[in-house]
């Protein structure tokens, strides 16, 4: 099939590159020209395990080209995928204005039959306001189709190659013919393809963010009521993950969840629901707990230390979650917030995000080249983000290295029993 996907961010770039492997024609434009030309180079513009190798294949393939001039691709194609940001008002809900104008510049430059495909997280009724749209800069027929998507950062090669199901809301049988075409080589070994209306298809991405949300910071709750009378959150964990009834995923307690899904998705859902004159109660308190979580180990520090003026505390992990480089509303920034306002002194290591954390934070933090270099002289560790290297150190070179051995885990990586005949003081979440 000939693709467009109007779109390089991290749906748009693995959804291309997917859709090329599977020997489709592929074309992926952008109106960042810059980001353009970086792809036509061969350089991604963030980390994704296995993306790069990717695209480097379907390109040299010439099953994936990249370009910032739309109207020739459309005509070109026969399945446009809207794969554009749609950020967060300051109210909470979706700013869709990208997407509509995509929608427009399709619209505009089409010459038949189309099938244009939501794959941008949208509030429910884009689907109704994209068909409005095109249908009034056009004579040309079409189709307006709903596709989430469901990757995981740090997965989302295998997670778009292997889905655990394809959500298609289309209503019309050509483009669900053309759709169940398209993924018919993703879902050979019995991934359902689940075809329902658009609006289902809409709403079907935010509820399941939403959940998933909702069980961390569940299970943070939990963490803070085992501190308070001396259980051990991760037996209990294991134990409420062995029913059938709620699994094992997503129950791992943390200070808190970050990124560009899980925060921006529960506020559109509680936003979309007030508009409804619908109080959402449980994802009001979903966000109420995720805030507070963030502050845990700050506090934790501030009561281990009193002061922490001229405290320096180093940092492992500064993304939001391993195995990507994005830091949008990850847990490091308002712990390195806060202990820069406290006065403190931070050397931050990751492995992939410094890049980023440096826009951010620029001179005020010190980026070390790895991670026994952040503990140099450190009066304590802080572990955010739970990178693999970071589960097996080398503890007796810790202690050689800091100054005093306090650890602040926030991802539980190590057990008190361990880090005790290890000679470190420590502190984890939800566990005494």
């Amino acid at each position: 099939m000939q693709i467009a996907v109007v779109g390089t961010g991290y749906v748009g770039l693995v959804a291309g590159a997917c859709l090329a492997e599977t020997g489709n024609d592929v074309v992926c434009v952008d109106k960042d020209e810059t980001r353009i030309r970086t792809l036509r180079r061969g350089k991604m513009p963030f980390y994704e395990p296995g993306l790069e190798e990717l695209v480097r294949r379907n390109r040299q393939e010439r099953r994936l080209t990249f370009t910032f001039t739309l109207p020739k691709v459309v005509r070109d194609s026969t399945i446009i995928f809207i794969a554009v940001g749609t950020p967060p008002g300051e109210d909470g809900s979706a700013d869709v204005q990208q997407v509509l104008a995509v929608a427009r510049d399709i619209a505009r430059a089409m010459n038949g039959y189309k099938v244009i495909v939501d794959k941008s997280t949208v509030p429910v009724g884009t689907s109704a306001r994209v068909r409005e749209l095109v249908r009034r800069e056009t004579t040309h027929p079409f189709s307006v189709v709903s596709n989430p998507e469901f990757l995981k950062q740090g997965a989302a090669v295998e997670d778009f190659m292997k889905p655990d199901r394809v959500v298609i809301g289309a209503e019309d049988p050509r483009a669900e013919e053309l759709m169940r075409e398209l993924y018919a080589p993703f879902t050979r070994t019995g991934a359902p393809v689940m075809v329902m209306d658009c609006v289902s298809a809409e709403l079907t991405k935010y509820a399941a963010n939403a959940m998933l949300a909702s069980r961390i910071s569940f299970m943070n709750e939990v963490a803070n009521v085992c501190e308070l009378v001396g259980a051990d959150v991760d037996q209990i964990r294991r134990a409420i993950g062995a029913d059938r009834r709620i699994g094992s995923s997503f129950l791992f307690p943390g200070i808190g969840y970050g990124g560009s899904c899980f925060p921006k998705d529960v506020r559109a859902l509680i936003h979309f629901a007030a508009q409804k004159n619908y109080e959402f109660k449980i994802l009001r308190a979903v966000e109420s707990v995720n805030a507070f979580q963030k502050t845990r180990l700050f506090s934790k520090m501030r009561v281990h230390f009193g002061s922490l003026k001229g405290k320096v505390v180093a940092v492992w992990g500064l993304a939001f979650k391993p195995k990507t480089d994005d830091m949008r509303e990850a847990p490091s920034v308002q712990l390195i917030e806060a202990l820069l306002a406290a006065g403190a002194e931070v050397q931050a290591y990751d492995p992939e995000a410094s890049r980023v954390a440096k826009g951010l934070f620029g001179n005020r933090v010190s980026f070390a080249a790895g991670n026994y270099d952040a503990l140099k002289g450190a009066d304590c560790l802080a572990i955010v983000t739970e990178w693999n290297e970071f589960r097996r150190p080398d503890f007796g070179r810790m202690r050689k290295l800091m100054r005093t051995p306090v650890v602040f885990d926030g991802r539980n990586l190590f057990t008190p029993e361990q880090m005790k005949q290890q000679g470190f003081t420590y502190y984890s979440i939800g566990r005494a």
